[in-house]
């Protein structure tokens, strides 16, 4: 005769909710779902895929008619089970007596017998219903506590995931640019691109093997926490009795949960750093042919509506990208800062805005760039057909540390020009405090801004069309001694 197989709840349980099947149906790839869990799941989907293996599927669903008899069956012996177990567990292990008291003190069901007891000398009591009810509630509060901490985690690991494949992607791309510009060159500069390369595919692999550890590390809390969340919630269905003799165990469970995770600064490709002057690094060799840009943009600092040339020195607007939310990105104004931070010295670089009705160019000093702004900034800016001199300062309330009030000073002058520049000379004398615009195909001065300069500051642009704007490469002079 063959004998009885034995199912666990698990065999019975959907993935999304992790309670036994109700109404459950199959899907093309043999997986199944409460019909209710399904719809829910592919309700915030733009693509209805499998949630367990993303193979997509199609819009009819049959029912998992025999899964849903065992399913009904495993629950009905369940409850039998449970029936006829509870008599045992309701009395007292000590005296034989129904257990109708909670003791307070020692977080336990007692009898009558018990509260008598030297052991439960003025000791307080609550009735085991009344009790059962308070301490459920405090279990659904510190399991709201645990499903938010939880949201928390999938987010971060969200993020972490994007920001993975993100880097793998800008490798392709930074040594297939790479890879072009070698290409220009002479078999002799074949050392110079294997330098390089190497560089990439090292910090790719180190980077990459970080983001690894934070996502596995992710892994294991949000397992660890979901499994805290399933047991808790098969805890809480428990007879009240059963319930308060775990009740220690399980608001331990609940308490005892990994930090907060953090967000991870610095995870991209300094792409900036591979690609940025790459050819000005061997001018000396290539001195016919190279070009050197005095200021290279930074396309982990671009705003996701931005589209930054190869080379990093035109960008544009257009549709928003899908990009990782890393902590260097500006998120809410439109901007995008150069590679470098200048604090000393004198620096010059021109923009080519041609056609452009509508852009921004000078230096900011940032200080947050999430949400509202929190920087300073020196620009000029041309919007609506009007050129103004722009210079926004944070002012911190608080006389030191951190600032808990910020307020803003803004200054706007409006500038009259007598034509429309192509092109906007930006030169900054750090050590001085002078930041002067000018026009250099009529060699005319526009506006120069005199500040006491303490922070790095930036070079800093922006548009609001999608007429490239395009950072100018200085001229190269050699001199032999």
């Amino acid at each position: 005769m063959a004998s009885k197989v034995s199912f666990s709840e698990e065999d019975f349980s959907c993935p999304v909710c992790h309670d036994i099947f109700k109404y459950p149906v199959i899907l093309s790839c043999s997986h199944s779902f409460c019909k209710d869990c399904l719809q829910e799941w592919w309700r915030e989907k733009e693509i209805k895929e499998c949630p367990v293996c993303k193979k997509r599927q199609s819009i009819d669903i049959p029912l998992n008619l025999a899964l849903k008899n065992l399913c009904e069956t495993f629950v009905q012996e369940r409850q039998q089970r449970t029936s006829t177990g509870s008599e045992v567990e309701d009395l007292c292990g000590l005296h034989a007596e129904k257990l109708k008291l909670f003791c307070l003190e020692c977080q336990q069901p007692v009898c009558v017998v018990c509260r008598d007891s030297k052991k439960h000398v003025n000791h307080h009591f609550s009735p085991i219903d009344e009790a059962a009810v308070d301490h459920k509630e405090k279990v659904q509060k510190s399991l709201k506590t645990l499903r938010q901490k939880l949201k928390g985690f999938n987010k971060v690991k969200t993020n972490c995931d994007q920001t993975a494949e993100h880097l793998k992607v800008q490798t392709q791309h930074t040594e297939m640019q790479m890879k072009d510009q070698f290409k220009k060159m002479h078999q002799f500069l074949q050392e110079e691109e294997e330098a390089g390369l190497t560089a990439l595919r090292e910090e790719e692999q180190q980077k990459s093997q970080g983001m690894k550890e934070k996502i596995e590390g992710l892994n294991r809390d949000i397992s660890t926490v979901s499994n805290n969340i399933i047991a808790t919630e098969e805890q809480l269905k428990e007879e009240h009795v059963s319930f308060l003799k775990n009740y220690k165990t399980t608001m331990e469970r609940v308490q005892l949960t990994p930090p907060k995770p953090k967000p991870v600064a610095g995870a991209l490709i300094d792409v900036a750093k591979h690609l940025g002057n790459l050819a000005f690094r061997v001018w000396d060799k290539m001195k016919d042919i190279i070009t050197y840009n005095p200021v290279i943009l930074d396309p982990n600092t671009a705003h996701p509506t931005y589209t930054l040339s190869d080379d990093l020195t035109s960008m544009r607007r257009g549709e928003r990208q899908l990009l990782p939310d890393n902590p260097e990105r500006f998120d809410l104004h439109s901007l995008v800062l150069g590679s470098e931070g200048l604090n000393s010295g004198t620096h010059s670089w021109d923009v080519e805005v041609g056609d452009n009705t509508e852009w921004g160019l000078g230096v900011s000093a940032s200080y947050q760039r999430k949400g509202d702004r929190r920087w300073q900034e020196n620009v000029i800016k041309l919007s609506k057909g009007k050129y103004a001199a722009y210079y926004r300062n944070l002012r911190a309330a608080a006389a030191a540390g951190e600032c808990t009030h910020c307020l803003w000073e803004d200054l706007v002058q409006v500038l009259s020009l007598k034509q429309k520049p192509r092109r906007i000379r930006v030169q900054l004398d750090w050590n001085r405090g002078t930041l002067s615009f000018s026009d250099p195909d009529t060699n005319t001065h526009i506006h120069t801004f005199t500040d006491t300069f303490t922070k790095t500051l930036y070079p800093t642009i922006w548009t609001m069309s999608n007429i490239p704007l395009r950072m100018l490469p200085g001229k190269i002079s050699v001199t032999v001694e």
